[in-house]
């Protein structure tokens, strides 16, 4: 499969999860609200995340990816299978005592992440409770997460990229179905987070025995490859864990504000996740096992031209969602959520925080890009030094932010964000160093019409916005209209603007889209001038 229609494969499944997710959130917002209860929850669920993170989508994606593609390409499927099934083993032996210490030490954890909310005896209580409820999660999704590198590294992306929108129903489900039969709605809610981990490892456990690959349970074994698995594993679950520092950390702020503040967060980084979703996650996802591939086969200048397709591909949408998040804050958040127990307050604190969040959307989809040219290449370790200084920096920002400025959450994003485009240029200029990354003429050419491109549209989109800005005041049937009328308005500036700069080309998407063939698309020759 081309990395074009990989992309586009992982990033439609991507959307239509990240449409579930905005329906779910709508849900949890209303019901929920942004009070105590959602606070508890939140932060319960923050914690099998950052694990998820560390151990499955971080760490061992990372390591294990290239080596079950390489190991796949030279030595074919059935020895790929055994390779898969010895890391099974061997994740299972860190994830069940892992686990199982953790929920016993609830208490003493949340302790540490969330230290404000032990001014609140109550709702601290409930989010030890709410967190050992959903915390068997973090078992599934890791499991789910290998099933998916497998998956991953024989092409077959579309299983994996629709997992999350098993997430999204069961919380949905969970809410809006058990919330009448419990003492408040945050019980359903981590009920649901703990059924969708176990739905995603099913769905994905019948997909690998459907391709072939049936994940038995084998004898853990100390074998050289799951060594490797191991030695390429360590690095990056240091740095995850650093880069998860910094989610943990903002959670720790945010508790030492005032009630509502984690929620706040919360909405407006779910919103902010829908341009990294679909296209940060699916051109990382895409990109590491065909540059594990190509590499290995010695292809060097066809894994040269698609690092550049895929960033490339990344700028195309990240630059415009910079630039229409910023302008639409408010109003997205107001529409979305406002209704319920979540009042216009809110939505100011939630607005304020997607604005800054929006800044560093191209820094992390070009994280998502860059990072795979080291991890294909089995450099797992300068990824890592570059995050621990990311992460010193967002320390340090948002000391400077918090204790200098009364910018409040604002300033929690604010941090993420701009240490976010320090480990984005970081891991560009080593790569450049190295020389295993040089933008060729049609990159630099389409990054400065994509910008001009943006930039229009954000004028398009400013003069739009007022003479509707009676009609987004309110979150009602009127809103909602206005909203999906200067959305899609911006889209259409943004698309009418690209083609005519020669962002947009149908030939180039023809060739990136074909079936087969892994060669990046051909240079414009326009551009070559």
């Amino acid at each position: 499969m081309s990395l074009g229609r990989a992309i586009a494969t992982v990033g439609s499944f991507t959307l239509l999860s990240r449409i579930v997710g905005f329906v779910r959130d709508i849900v949890l917002s209303a019901v929920l609200g942004s009070g105590a209860i959602a606070d508890a929850f939140f932060v319960a669920f923050k914690l099998p995340n950052f694990f998820r993170r560390l151990f499955a989508e971080g760490a061992f994606s990372a390591a294990f990816v290239p080596l079950f593609a390489r190991e796949l390409q030279a030595e074919g499927r059935e020895a790929a299978a055994t390779f898969a099934r010895q890391a099974h083993a061997a994740l299972l032996v860190v994830l069940l005592p892992f686990s199982a210490l953790l929920i016993l030490g609830m208490p003493q954890v949340l302790a540490v992440i969330a230290p404000g909310l032990r001014a609140e005896p109550a709702t601290f209580d409930l989010a030890v409770t709410f967190g050992r409820i959903a915390f068997p999660y973090l078992i599934f999704i890791s499991l789910t997460s290998l099933y998916g590198g497998v998956l991953n590294g024989m092409d077959r992306f579309a299983e994996v990229a629709f997992t999350p929108v098993l997430l999204n129903l069961a919380l949905i489900g969970a809410v809006l179905g058990l919330t009448p039969f419990l003492p408040n709605s945050g019980y359903a809610a981590a009920i649901g987070v703990a059924i969708a981990g176990f739905l995603q490892w099913l769905w994905l456990l019948f997909s690998c025995r459907r391709d072939g690959i049936g994940m038995t349970l084998v004898r853990p074994r100390w074998t050289e490859r799951v060594a490797r698995l191991v030695t390429l594993a360590t690095p990056v679950a240091i740095g995850g864990g650093a880069q998860q520092i910094s989610v943990v950390l903002d959670v720790v702020w945010a508790s030492l504000m005032p009630v509502g503040t984690i929620s706040a967060l919360y909405y407006a980084d779910r919103i902010a996740q829908l341009p990294l979703g679909v296209v940060g996650i699916a051109v990382g996802t895409a990109l590491l096992p065909l540059l594990s591939r190509q590499l290995g086969a010695g292809q060097t200048d066809s894994a040269m031209a698609n690092q550049n397709r895929a960033i490339e591909f990344g700028l195309l949408f990240s630059l415009p969602s910079l630039v229409a998040l910023w302008l639409l804050a408010d109003p997205i958040i107001r529409i979305l959520f406002e209704r319920g127990k979540f009042g216009p307050d809110d939505t100011l604190r939630a607005g304020g925080a997607l604005a800054a969040y929006a800044v560093g959307l191209p820094a992390f989809v070009l994280v998502k890009a860059l990072t795979p040219g080291f991890f294909a290449r089995e450099d797992t370790r300068t990824p890592l030094y570059i995050a621990i200084a990311a992460i010193g920096a967002n320390i340090a920002l948002n000391l400077a932010f918090l204790f200098g400025t009364s910018l409040a959450q604002v300033g929690i994003a604010l941090a993420s964000s701009l240490s976010g485009w320090l480990n984005a240029v970081t891991l560009g200029l080593v790569l450049l160093r190295r020389k295993q990354w040089v933008p060729d003429q049609r990159l630099v050419s389409r990054f400065l019409r994509t910008a001009l491109a943006s930039i229009g549209m954000g004028a398009a989109l400013w003069g739009g916005l007022i003479p509707l800005k009676t009609a987004l005041a309110h979150a009602d049937l009127v809103g909602i209209a206005a909203l999906a009328g200067i959305c899609a308005f911006g889209a259409l500036a943004y698309g009418l603007l690209a083609v005519a700069l020669g962002v947009l080309n149908l030939a180039d998407l023809r060739v990136m889209l074909r079936r087969r063939g892994e060669a990046a698309a051909p240079p414009d020759p326009a551009e070559q001038s």
